[in-house]
């Protein structure tokens, strides 16, 4: 048995097969609802259900609360439907996802950004013609059939055409499955399996409100897409951009981001440092990096936010910001949850 799903107020519409989550079955026909870490955990893919009825599986309180629940929002990740439903989410916009496919990468190089996060190149396969939005990631698809998520650092225009090669910034997770090889037993010229794009992290071009992107450590990588999209496109919206790092190593491409203010003058960077050391001569903005935001923007009734990183540094922003005049709907996410935010 299948049933129609509506999405409000794009007029997008999807069938579900029984058993089948919202969500998977939205990725699957093309319309991109907005989701995160398709685990129950991060709450980037709650909606608001207008009407129909759904069943829940587990999911992390944080992810949705009890009063949200009530209030008729669900998760599509962990919702299946029972009857027609219908659901308003202002991110589904137009009919614009690209496929999703399996392909054979190659690590074309491994480079050491800083003491925990590598830079790798995956050269694609020549006869593949990548398409993808900027801010959007890849899977991989390891062998005992688990995945992991990491954002495309570079624009797709970046791509060179017959030997495309896309680039990733992952940090070490000690233990980590897949980040332990990563930073032990990877070598170039490896292969590995990816599937892409996923995420519905990328900018509106549509409204011409001024930015704040918000980063926390590797956050940078979907950021970086964006300007350099933002740069080709001559995109002129006024942008405010704020990175956060424990230290000022966990900004691991200041330099390159410096290096941009020559040629994007309408982009103002506020880099900022929690935890820096007397050794780190760090002079710079301190504390929270979403709190940084709010001393500099105290009504942000008027911007477009888009926030990348640590799942406490999403839910923060997330919070403060719709309390201090963001709509709720110009709100944009990527966050960043690794397995151990899964348990």
């Amino acid at each position: 048995m299948s049933f129609q799903v509506s999405v409000e107020p794009s007029g997008r519409s999807f069938s579900v097969d029984s058993g089948e989550t919202l969500l998977s079955a939205g990725i699957r026909q093309g319309v991109s609802l907005p989701y995160g870490c398709k685990d129950g955990a991060c709450g980037s893919c709650k909606c608001q259900k207008i009407s129909g009825d759904v069943q829940m599986s587990a999911y992390q309180s944080k992810a949705l609360s009890d009063e949200e629940l009530a209030k008729g929002m669900v998760l599509t990740c962990r919702a299946t439907a029972l009857s027609d439903v219908v659901l308003e989410s202002r991110q589904v916009t137009s009919a614009d996802a690209f496929p999703i496919r399996k392909m054979p990468v190659r690590i074309a190089s491994l480079e050491k950004m800083s003491a925990d996060v590598m830079r790798i190149m995956l050269q694609l396969p020549s006869t593949e013609n990548p398409q993808y939005h900027a801010g959007q990631y890849v899977e991989f698809l390891l062998r005992d059939g688990s995945r992991r998520a990491y954002s495309i650092a570079n624009a797709p225009h970046t791509l060179a055409a017959g030997a495309p090669v896309v680039e990733l910034h992952i940090r070490h997770m000690p233990g980590g499955k897949f980040t332990d090889h990563v930073f032990g037993a990877m070598k170039e010229k490896e292969i590995q399996r990816i599937e892409a794009p996923f995420g519905s992290f990328y900018l509106r071009e549509s409204s011409d409100k001024p930015l704040v992107l918000l980063a926390s450590g590797t956050g940078f990588a979907p950021i970086k897409a964006l300007l350099e999209h933002m740069q080709h496109k001559n995109i002129q919206r006024p942008a405010f951009f704020y990175w956060g790092g424990r230290r000022p190593s966990d900004l691991y491409m200041n330099d390159w981001v410096m290096a941009q203010l020559a040629h994007m003058p309408h982009l103002r960077y506020i880099p900022v440092v929690s935890d820096a050391l007397p050794e780190d001569h760090w002079s710079g903005r301190t504390g929270f990096v979403h709190a940084a935001v709010l001393q500099d923007i105290p009504d942000l009734s008027g911007y477009q936010v888009y926030a990348c990183g640590a799942p406490v540094v999403i839910e923060s922003a997330q919070r403060d910001y719709v309390a201090h005049g963001l709509p709720a709907e110009e709100f944009f996410a990527d966050s960043f949850t690794s397995e151990a935010d899964k348990l």
